[in-house]
């Protein structure tokens, strides 16, 4: 038989709740300074956002925290590409197809029956002045080309016995308006081979609320030079190159239309369109719906009133989308079959396919059980009851957590102690969220009434037959026994070396193999009224000293929780 007040804590943790501890005089004392983390973590803080300063003409751009705008809940495709790599990286190596502009330092040396080495700047008229050759005009003269261009030059004045080598020794520093729909609107120093996306980085990156993907205009002299898509760069590569110079202006336009993707795709992002209507076709280009999907479903927000449609993909690919619509996909399918694995004492095979509402009972009609199997013992695995009791740990944890840094002090002696008590539990609140529940089904008699609905995914265990008793936790020696009829628990616990503590409070959990369990009292281990079965395991559960009553509660329920759900005695 259950306790009564055990089954009633144990309820209150599957619904995560905890009971409100009573309000205490404020504390003589300053917070617990080491647990000033976990403080905020349950208040539910976060690290406030830096304010970025407008960057001065010419400084280095600090890259953007990873702070990626989202819409309804989904991040706006392209954004991910600011994130300071392209500010940090300029392009300064060679380019053959860099046209010298003015400003630009070459190199030059000439050997042989006249000799020089010096650098030289491109002038204004795109001229370089070579000694006793005189100006060679160079603006616009290819990169790759330049040393023969100049060479040809000198030879027009030097037939013979002079050699010449010239070459490009840094590109034309320029300083680019960045502005628009940009973060950081401002002046940015850089090259003139530099990528527009080197200064739009530089600004923080395109505001993903306000700034187009799709229209970024290069402007010089008030007139757009070039127009980018950058969607062109994310999806295929292409970037168009071209070189700026001083003074020019990269604006990026206001945003076009926008639909969002959610469910079952490649890429759940918001997507942008120049035009305010276009296909489902298109935006599945962008978004690339997964193998496993079948219909979706759209929602219009651009109307007066919501209105959803629902299709099937074969049926929605030509079905026009407006600006502000948001498309879900879906895996609309019917459970057709199941697959359950079964393993253990049995000698069939270990996959089977059922249809699905097929029962534990069917199951085992078909499994061909071994010589040596426990069949009043078969174990049932499911990933939900996994999740769930991973869910309820979760819960209590929280609140054994609220328990002890909300817990007050009187005096600063006091608060010590508390400080020490409070980082030992949250050490354990630490290993314990890592371990793992098993998941395992309460089966008890309900294999004989064969109602068990199986799911996918499912794994049956057909232990084998044990002739052993395992003792478990606070006992001198944890060990396996072997099993004796009329042995009681504490004759179990005597093998096992007695306690570790006085076991007059002791908690201890009888579990059976099926799942089930009984709660048993110090005073009845004792008592041969307790049944124990060949298999059964016996956990010797800590004791708790606290000066909370509330924290002893929770850290006693989260000891049954981990015996149950997870086979494992977790020391304080």
């Amino acid at each position: 038989m259950y306790k009564f007040g055990f089954l009633a804590l144990l309820w209150l943790a599957a619904l995560g709740l905890a009971v409100p501890v009573l309000a205490q005089p404020a504390p003589a004392g300053p917070p617990i300074p080491a647990l000033q983390q976990q403080q905020a973590r349950l208040q539910g803080s976060e690290r406030p956002l830096q304010s970025r300063a407008l960057p001065e003409a010419g400084a280095t751009a600090v890259p953007v925290e990873e702070t990626q705008t989202v819409e309804g809940g989904r991040r706006v495709f392209g954004d991910q590409i600011f994130n300071g790599r392209f500010a940090a990286q300029s392009f300064i190596g060679f380019n053959p197809n860099y046209q010298v502009s003015v400003g630009d330092r070459i190199t030059l040396r000439l050997w042989g029956g006249f000799t020089f080495d010096g650098e030289m700047i491109v002038d204004a008229q795109g001229n370089i002045f070579v000694p006793s050759v005189g100006p060679v005009k160079v603006l616009s003269v290819r990169n790759d080309q330049l040393n023969s261009f100049v060479a040809d030059a000198v030879a027009r004045v030097y037939k013979t016995n002079v050699g010449v080598y010239a070459s490009l020794a840094g590109a034309e520093p320029v300083k680019i308006f960045t502005t628009g729909f940009v973060r950081t609107p401002g002046l940015y120093a850089g090259h003139a081979s530099d990528s527009i996306l080197y200064f739009l980085d530089a600004a923080g990156g395109i505001d993903p609320e306000r700034g187009s993907f799709l229209e970024v205009n290069i402007l010089r002299g008030g007139e757009i030079l070039h127009s980018v898509n950058l969607y062109d760069f994310l999806l295929t590569g292409q970037l168009p190159l071209f070189q700026l110079s001083d003074g020019d202006v990269i604006v990026v336009a206001p945003v076009k239309g926008r639909v969002r993707v959610d469910g079952e795709v490649n890429n759940p992002f918001t997507f942008e369109f120049a035009t305010a209507e276009t296909t489902v076709r298109e935006v599945f280009a962008l978004a690339r719906p997964n193998p496993q999907a079948t219909h979706v479903r759209i929602n219009r927000n651009t109307r007066r009133e919501t209105e959803v449609e629902y299709i099937p993909l074969a049926q929605a690919y030509d079905v026009a989308v407006y600006a502000g619509d948001v498309l879900e996909v879906r895996s609309d399918k019917n459970q057709g079959t199941i697959s359950v694995r079964v393993e253990g004492e049995h000698v069939s095979q270990q996959e089977y396919v059922l249809d699905y509402g097929a029962t534990l009972g069917e199951l085992l009609e078909r499994v061909q059980l071994g010589d040596n199997a426990q069949v009043n013992a078969i174990q049932l695995f499911r990933e939900s009851v996994k999740i769930r009791q991973r869910e309820m740990l979760n819960a209590q944890l929280r609140a054994l957590e609220r328990s002890v840094l909300t817990a007050r002090s009187h005096t600063s002696d006091e608060a010590e102690l508390r400080q020490r008590e409070a980082e030992l539990i949250l050490q354990f609140v630490d290993r314990a969220e890592k371990i793992e529940p098993r998941g395992q089904v309460t089966l008890s008699d309900a294999v004989v009434r064969n109602d068990i609905l199986l799911e996918p995914g499912d794994v049956v265990h057909i232990p084998r037959i044990s002739k052993l008793v395992l003792v478990h936790g606070d006992v001198l020696f944890p060990s396996a026994t072997a099993f004796r009829e009329d042995a009681t628990i504490k004759d179990y616990i005597d093998q096992a070396g007695g306690f570790t503590q006085s076991g007059g409070s002791s908690n201890i959990l009888l579990l059976h193999r099926d799942g089930s369990f009984e709660r048993v009292s110090s005073g009845k281990i004792d008592s041969k009224r307790v049944k124990l079965v060949p298999g059964d395991e016996i956990f010797v559960l800590p004791k708790v000293a606290t000066k909370s009553l509330q924290i002893a509660k929770d850290i006693i329920t989260i000891f049954y929780q981990l015996a149950l759900s997870a086979g494992v005695v977790l020391r304080l």
